[in-house]
């Protein structure tokens, strides 16, 4: 059973903006690309309207990783021995995750690959991802770390232990943001 995600993504107009140049597009071929006007995703990116749930999540998909495979950096993510995942920043679409991430959320190493992980996300991981564009995340290239302590979340498909979790930014070969996430259970 899939969550349905109620709530948009916190300081969508900052994260979609550093997204769509990210990948060098301008706001008219954006618009272009999803039926709307340039004003619109104007109106979007400097916050004096947001496009519901479900828009927001379709804006993301249309800028979803197209460039190169990036498999060096996926590969290191995936044979680490760490408790690490790696997402697309904007839409936390999950691209790759250690074989010890895929052991503490109980589910396969391939499982969850194109998967927004957002719709899983704590309450605290919800009030992290909301504090960013006040400490500035969207406004700098490369913000420092992020940590916070969540508790633990059990859905359908997939298990979030609690502990400590850290928040990094790199990016793709075709300068697509994605962040690395790390952490520690409690008592591990």
């Amino acid at each position: 059973m899939e969550l349905k995600q109620v709530h948009g993504y916190p300081a969508f107009g900052k994260r979609l903006r550093r997204l769509r140049r990210s990948v060098g597009l301008k706001q008219s071929a954006l618009a272009d690309l999803l039926s709307v006007d340039q004003t619109t995703v104007s109106r979007w990116e400097n916050g004096v309207q947001r496009p519901a749930p479900d828009l927001q999540r379709s804006v993301f998909k249309t800028l979803a990783p197209v460039g190169p495979n990036d498999s060096a950096l996926k590969r290191l993510v995936v044979n680490s021995t760490e408790c690490i995942h790696l997402v697309e920043e904007a839409s936390h679409i999950c691209l790759a995750y250690s074989a010890s991430r895929a052991r503490d959320w109980k589910t396969s190493q391939n499982a969850l690959l194109g998967v927004s992980l957002w719709q899983f996300a704590t309450d605290e991981i919800r009030q992290a991802e909301a504090e960013l564009q006040d400490e500035g995340w969207w406004d700098q290239q490369m913000p420092r770390p992020k940590s916070f302590l969540t508790s633990e979340a059990v859905h359908d498909r997939i298990r979030i232990s609690a502990g400590e979790i850290i928040w990094e930014r790199l990016y793709l070969a075709d300068g697509t943001p994605v962040r690395l996430v790390s952490g520690t259970r409690v008592g591990a």
